[in-house]
C-alpha cells in the first residue's frame, strides 16, 4: 500500500502580517513549524507502516525552505518526502493550491491519501477535499481514529459535533485528521543519522504539466479586499447580578453577536 501524506509548513507565530497590495501572508523573517493537523496525519501513516508493511511519502508544496520540515520527517521514519515549490506557485488560494497538489499526486500514484483538517495559517478546511474532488475519489474528513484498513477498504472514526460515525471507504481514499487523535512521535536517533544520506525529491511548474492559469494568484478565485487589525476598546461594562441571571445575561450577549446559536 503507498501512503501519502499532505503536509503544510505554517507559522509559528500569531504576529502574522499581510502584504495589503495581494492579501496573502507575509512568511518572511518567521519561524514555522509543521501544521499540527497534518503532523497528526504522519504518524497515523507510520502506524499503517508499521502494521501493514506501507510505504509513507510526503507530499508538501512551499518555498525552498521547507526542505529541512521535510528531513525531519524522514527522521521520524517517512519513506520520502517530495517537495512541490515554484514561484509559479506563490499566492494560491486553496483551489490553486488542491490543482497543483492533484496534478503531483496524479504523478505520485497513492492508494491512501491523508491530509490534516486544516492549517492553523488558513482554518478553511478545503484542501483535502478539494483535493478529493481533483482526483474524483471519496473523502472522509474530521476522522480521529483509523480503525481498520486492508488492501481494498478502510473503516474509520469521524468525529461530529455531538457525536460519531463509523465509517467505511474503498480505496484509494482521501481523509483528513484532527490533530488530537494522537501523540506524534520524536525523531529516531538512527534515522536522524540516514537524513544526512536522503534527499527531498523537488518538483517544479514544469515538471508537473499543468496550465499556468490554474495555479498560483492567476489560479486563485479568492480575492482579498481588505485587511485589518482589530481595534482592542478599554471601555467595560459591570453587572452584578445572581449567577443564574448573569448566566443568561452572557447567553443572550453572545447569541446577539452570532458568537453561538443556541
Amino acid at each position: 500500500m503507498k501512503i501519502v501524506v499532505l503536509v503544510k509548513q505554517v507559522p509559528d507565530s500569531t504576529e502574522i502580517r499581510v502584504d495589503k497590495e495581494t492579501g496573502t501572508l507575509i512568511r518572511a523573517g518567521v519561524p514555522s513549524i509543521i501544521n499540527p493537523d497534518d503532523l497528526a496525519g504522519v504518524e497515523e501513516a507510520l502506524k499503517l507502516k508499521e502494521s501493514t508493511g506501507a510505504t509513507v511519502t510526503i507530499v508538501s508544496m512551499g518555498p525552498p525552505q521547507a526542505t529541512e520540515m521535510l528531513k525531519e520527517l524522514y527522521a521520524r521514519g517517512v519513506d520520502e518526502c517530495v517537495l512541490i515549490t515554484d514561484r509559479k506557485f506563490a499566492g494560491a488560494d486553496t483551489c490553486a493550491t488542491s490543482s497543483t497538489l492533484a496534478a503531483a499526486l496524479k504523478k505520485l500514484g497513492y492508494d491512501l491519501i491523508i491530509a490534516g483538517r486544516q492549517a492553523i495559517d488558513g482554518d478553511t478546511a478545503q484542501v483535502g477535499p478539494q483535493t478529493a474532488e481533483r482526483l474524483g475519489i471519496p473523502q472522509v474528513t474530521y476522522v480521529d481514529e483509523i480503525k481498520a484498513v486492508n488492501d481494498t477498504f478502510i473503516t474509520v472514526k469521524k468525529a461530529l459535533e455531538d457525536s460519531e460515525e463509523i465509517i467505511e471507504a474503498k480505496l484509494p481514499v482521501v481523509l483528513t485528521t484532527l490533530n488530537g487523535m494522537n501523540t506524534p512521535r520524536y525523531m529516531n536517533c538512527n534515522d536522524i543519522v540516514d537524513t544526512m544520506n536522503k534527499e527531498v525529491t523537488v518538483w517544479t511548474f514544469d515538471d508537473l504539466g499543468i496550465d499556468e492559469s490554474k495555479v498560483g494568484l492567476a489560479g486563485s478565485p479568492t480575492k482579498v479586499h481588505h485587511t485589518f487589525t482589530k481595534d482592542v476598546s478599554a471601555e467595560t461594562e459591570t453587572f452584578t447580578l445572581p449567577a443564574n441571571e448573569a448566566a443568561k445575561l452572557i447567553a443572550k450577549t453572545l447569541k446577539e453577536k452570532q458568537l453561538i446559536t443556541k
